[in-house]
């Protein structure tokens, strides 16, 4: 272990000694960040295919809370974020980057505790297990596991604010099991093909061919898709990219096969009703690099004109597991799909 681990390491002790990760009483959430500068561990390599890695983040808090990060989604500045985690909070915060513009910390970091349509906070996995997280225009919308459903939250607002509301899945309920629910839930370009619409992608969730089960919830191609099922690998979440594209983070995590993550990119014009779409894989990566339960994933154009893809994982509130935030910048990237009508 480097003398960076050890430090680090040292800090998650001081973490546990120091009050015995304390309950969270609301408020500002302390973080310690240690930045990670190699994705395959021991090398210096940056360039695997068409993604760079520009660095990431190693992340742990004194507060119980911090943790269990499901999905994330930045706002245009692409510096301020909103993250659900799957014990029924709401994590806000900011990204801080050193002078080499590489991420260094978070800042301002906040939890607070989501509340469903009642109004009613209920923390935990049997009503409030948030998964996945979109942000469209004046609304929030999340999906929700065990429950299965997609509600919507006002934008401002939605920290303070009950559910306002509930989208119809399209999907049946018998195509999704108890933790096997809707994992992905995004928002394509309003230049794309489907114009806005809200997609859904089912973590392992399978239809009557065995592919997983997807839909487009809303716009002009509104209706059913399916996924295809390869292996071990379960979705995670998943993003569009500026030109319509969809990027989908797959994870692996059993004994048989050990840790693993992939990143696939379907074609805009392939999502449609009744298509099965795979998509190219762009990415993989297991036990030899710096990756952990990866549940979340979001991508923006940032101020080049490169797009950054932007994964965190879910360390299951474990001291065996690791809370991370890694940073990709994406090369040749096709033009905008869609038409101007």
């Amino acid at each position: 272990m480097t003398g960076k681990r050890l430090c680090f390491a040292a800090s998650i002790a001081l973490c546990i000694a120091t009050g015995a990760w304390p309950s969270w009483a609301g408020g500002e959430v302390p973080v310690i960040s240690r930045q990670i500068s190699d994705f395959r561990i021991g090398s210096s390599e940056t360039k695997f295919g068409s993604l760079e890695f520009l660095g990431g983040l190693e992340m742990v808090s004194s507060r119980a809370l911090f943790g269990s990060l499901s999905s994330i989604r930045f706002r245009p500045d692409q510096k301020h974020f909103v993250v659900v985690l799957d014990t029924g909070q709401w994590l806000t915060g900011s990204i801080e980057r050193d002078a080499k513009g590489k991420l260094s910390g978070l800042s301002d970091v906040e939890i607070t505790p989501m509340k469903n349509r009642a109004g009613l906070s209920l923390e935990g996995k049997g009503y409030m297990d948030a998964e996945g997280l979109a942000l469209d225009g004046d609304r929030i919308l999340v999906s929700f596991e065990q429950l299965h459903r997609v509600d919507v939250y006002p934008d401002p607002g939605f920290a303070d604010s009950r559910a306002i509301g509930t989208m119809p899945l399209l999907i049946p309920p018998k195509f999704l099991k108890d933790n096997r629910g809707i994992e992905t839930i995004t928002v394509a370009p309003a230049s794309s093909p489907l114009k806005g619409g809200v997609v859904v992608v089912s973590e392992r969730g399978l239809d009557s061919e065995g592919n997983r089960a997807a839909a487009i919830l809303s716009g002009p191609l509104k209706g059913r898709f399916s996924v295809a099922q390869d292996g071990s690998f379960d979705v995670t979440d998943g993003a569009f990219l500026p030109n319509g594209d969809l990027l989908l983070l797959e994870r692996r995590f059993n004994m048989a096969e050990g840790i693993g993550m992939r990143l696939r990119r379907i074609k805009g014009a392939d999502v449609r009703p009744g298509a099965v779409v795979e998509g190219e894989l762009l990415l993989e990566g297991n036990f030899n690099s710096q990756i952990d339960n990866m549940e979340g994933l979001d991508a923006f154009q940032a101020a080049d004109g490169t797009t950054h893809i932007i994964l965190v994982s879910d360390d299951n509130h474990s001291i065996l597991q690791r809370n991370l935030m890694l940073e990709f910048r994406l090369y040749d990237e096709p033009q905008l799909l869609g038409s101007s009508d």
